[in-house]
């Protein structure tokens, strides 16, 4: 198992959900934890409620979709802090709605947070971690990442580039001979409130997720540096069943429920704009 005490561990988008309890357990195991949000008001929260548990976790405001506040950020964040041992790229949103209904701006959104972040993080932090021989890249992307379901169409499409984006940089780390590390988190549903509404018809065998049951699985693949972690185990199946023709595929999915999982979707509140980004990015 790896050991992160004293390690810098950076988690975008952990303000709140599966990132703030990633970021809490992995400062109760003694790394120096680094939340990067929009939302001021929740990292100041953030550090408030981990001070008191003598924890430490800075936060840092930061927009990942803007690559020149991702590279700024990463350099303010490495002179304070140091460079970066776990880069953990968990930030990532979702409309939920058909193709035709998603408004063209929201398609746009999710590619930006879902996708293009993951490079402007990768390439800000992996140069350092290829320079000290040592260092982790995780990619939080979804069971829709291998499988397209009906109302998630830009969703799926960014976790489907999520996990080709991960296993292309595996694999030019691979070439490369080099010892960074790389894990691609592949979860069903998570009851986070991002996916208020979802339902699973077999949930014996697809369970919407328990927030800290998924963390605690998601560290235990990142301590023992396992390439890809696939929650439930039945999800696994998709990889057997992309083996067969398309028909079995279609069939299945709709028989465990899979293609009207979105139904009910409600998702999450709308979040407040945030005003005055960029001067709470620390850009004049």
């Amino acid at each position: 198992m790896k050991k992160v005490n004293g390690k810098v561990i950076l988690i975008t988008g952990g303000a709140s959900g599966l990132g703030r309890l990633m970021a809490f357990d992995f400062a109760r195991r003694g790394a120096r934890v680094v939340v990067w949000d929009l939302h001021a008001r929740d990292l100041k929260e953030l550090e408030k409620e981990a001070a008191g548990e003598g924890l430490s976790i800075t936060g840092m405001v930061c927009d990942v979709t803007n690559k020149s506040a991702v590279y700024q950020r990463a350099k303010v964040l490495t002179k304070k802090i140091g460079p970066v041992d776990v880069l953990i790229n968990n930030a990532g949103i979702v409309s939920g709605k058909t193709l035709l209904e998603t408004p063209d701006a929201k398609i746009e959104k999710t590619m930006q947070v879902n996708v293009l972040a993951l490079f402007w993080t990768v390439k800000a932090f992996l140069p350092a971690m290829l320079e000290q021989k040592s260092g982790h890249v995780v990619t939080i992307a979804s069971a829709a990442g291998l499988i397209g379901v009906q109302g998630l169409a830009d969703y799926c499409a960014s976790k489907f580039a999520a996990v080709g984006f991960d296993e292309a940089l595996r694999m030019e780390l691979h070439r490369l001979k080099s010892r960074v590390k790389t894990t691609v988190i592949c979860p069903f549903f998570i009851d986070t409130g991002m996916f208020a509404g979802v339902k699973t018809r077999f949930p014996l065998f697809l369970p919407i997720l328990k927030p800290k049951t998924a963390v605690k699985r998601i560290i235990k693949a990142i301590l023992k540096n396992r390439k890809r972690l696939i929650m439930p185990v039945f999800a696994y199946s998709v990889l057997l069943l992309r083996c067969f023709p398309l028909g079995v595929l279609d069939a299945v999915a709709d028989f465990f429920g899979i293609s009207h999982a979105m139904d009910d979707f409600k998702g999450r509140e709308p979040a407040p704009k945030i005003k005055n980004l960029e001067k709470l990015q620390g850009k004049k």
